[in-house]
């Protein structure tokens, strides 16, 4: 609503100097420039009625007609409909997809050239559609699967860093100050800040704090594809953020700082279970309240 409102207000020329440049710094603004220059032809000359009434009055008189005299407020509403049509195949068009993974769910989907996706609980994805056969980039928070088609250049951006390949299968996740990066298949190219890393089939690398981990993976595809999250020498906030996204609770730690890593495997289809891994782990009892929270306290 707010962006038709300053849409609306730029098309009247009436936004402040501020809100002019809030509207220029948008993804869409480009778009809309364009759609107004094309479409400001579709101005007519004033319409002189005095001179044609003159006109008509000075011919002879025969059997009354009907003369629809065109006006210039029937253009004019032509030329809003014509450019209110094109805004609106521009922002279908030229707009940004996203799309999005809700805590306790995961999304699949098809991107335009058929590569496909699987995001994590508690991600999303954006990326441009009309231009995506010359330009696979897309933005990811969070964590996904990708198998991408083969064809140009196919880039993951994330805010720790960024990941290209051309036709391989991998996953990557992006959580606070973790960035996990698997290959499955092929090979990805692997940036974050001052390193670059080439993996291939099987490789994994992570990155913590600037730290680099180099691993090995001997499966074909993520653990949590088949409901299960593998962590690999992960803090216990790590283990309980990650829970809290698959089944959608709430989880209160009552304990001392722990610097204990752990490495193994939760189930993200039974609750109890995970719980139970955890409180085994680090000598810890849970117990569940009122509104999906969960607490785990020292025994």
């Amino acid at each position: 609503m707010e962006k038709k409102y300053l849409l609306a207000k730029w098309l009247n020329n009436e936004l402040t100097a501020s809100e002019l440049a809030d509207f220029k710094a948008t993804d869409d603004y480009a778009v809309y420039e364009k759609i107004k220059r094309h479409t400001s032809h579709l101005e007519v000359a004033d319409f002189d009625d005095k001179k044609i009434l003159a006109t008509i009055l000075k011919q002879e008189k025969k059997t009354p007609k009907v003369i629809p005299l065109p006006t210039k407020w029937f253009f004019r509403v032509a030329a809003i409909l014509v450019f209110a049509l094109g805004i609106s195949y521009a922002i279908q068009t030229f707009s940004t997809q996203t799309e999005a993974a809700l805590y306790g769910k995961k999304t699949s989907f098809s991107l335009p050239d058929n590569s496909q996706v699987v995001l994590n609980s508690g991600s999303t994805i954006a990326y441009k559609k009309w231009n995506w056969n010359t330009h696979r980039s897309l933005k990811l928070q969070g964590e996904a699967y990708f198998k991408v088609a083969k064809g140009k250049r196919f880039e993951v951006a994330t805010n720790l860093g960024k990941v290209t390949v051309l036709g391989t299968q991998f996953n990557v996740k992006a959580r606070k100050n973790r960035f996990d990066v698997a290959c499955f298949e092929g090979r990805v190219k692997v940036n974050y800040k001052k390193f670059q890393i080439l993996l291939t089939h099987g490789q994994t690398v992570t990155f913590e704090n600037g730290i680099q981990t180099k691993g090995h993976i001997e499966s074909t595809k993520p653990d949590w594809l088949d409901h299960t999250i593998a962590f690999n020498k992960e803090h216990l906030n790590q283990i309980v953020e990650e829970i809290q996204r698959q089944y959608n609770v709430k989880i209160e730690l009552k304990q001392k700082n722990t610097n204990a890593l752990f490495s193994g495997k939760i189930p993200t289809d039974n609750l109890d279970s995970a719980l139970q891994i955890v409180s085994t782990t680090y000598n810890l009892k849970y117990s569940k309240t009122v509104k999906n929270t969960i607490i785990f306290e020292e025994k």
